[in-house]
């Protein structure tokens, strides 16, 4: 799916963020821009093993957003950037915000769904050949998580599956991934709060978005 001269952009909330150095975004490739997790991680191995591909690796994750945070700022931070591959990794704050956050503004499950397909839409109507790769929110049932986000996650887990089918898209199953993972070592081995992965968490995350998109991991 990674060919010569692609422009790889990452988005999504603080899971993809990282500790992003802002006055570096601009610049590809830069390992303070790209952040300190999965994205940094994943754009390291594509750039170690393909230095003669010229490729653009780009993280433009912002903490605490949601989808319909995402969708304010689509034309800054993904269409005037032009990516040939978007990642998008964005739902976990729709649900926090509700659950956990004074005020209550998360983004119900159909809104959610309508927001993010037709962010969709305008991306692809703004950049036709532009390589979608949708992640799964995920959580894990330790630190901030409660009971009543589990279910509604999963909604959000299908309804990214089901616009990855839509879109064409690659779908990354970050949340089936630290179901399978939470067998071999307890929820906050991998997210100590349930939301932030550690940096066993990011590693696994890169491995399992570089095995999606048919780049593995040296």
């Amino acid at each position: 799916m990674i060919r010569d001269k692609d422009i790889i952009l990452f988005q999504g909330d603080s899971v993809t963020d990282c500790g992003r150095f802002r006055d570096a975004e601009d610049l590809a490739n830069h390992h303070g821009a790209l952040g300190s997790g999965y994205a940094l991680m994943a754009a390291a191995n594509l750039l170690g093993r393909m230095p003669a591909a010229g490729l653009q690796c780009y993280n433009r994750g912002i903490s605490g957003n949601r989808v319909v945070d995402l969708y304010a700022r689509i034309r800054k931070d993904i269409i005037n950037l032009r990516p040939n591959v978007l990642s998008i990794l964005i739902g976990v704050n729709d649900t926090w915000h509700e659950f956990a956050f004074p005020g209550k503004n998360g983004v119900p499950v159909p809104k959610y769904e309508r927001v993010y397909r037709e962010m969709l839409n305008e991306v692809r109507e703004a950049l036709p050949e532009v390589k979608l790769v949708l992640c799964e929110p995920f959580v894990l049932k330790c630190g901030v998580v409660a009971d009543a986000w589990i279910g509604e996650i999963e909604q959000r887990c299908e309804v990214v599956a089901k616009l990855a089918d839509e879109f064409d898209a690659v779908l990354v199953p970050f949340q089936s991934m630290f179901n399978d993972a939470v067998k071999s070592a307890p929820p906050a081995y991998w997210a100590e709060d349930g939301v932030h992965p550690s940096a066993a968490g990011h590693q696994l995350m890169a491995q399992t978005w570089l095995s999606s998109v048919g780049a593995s991991i040296i």
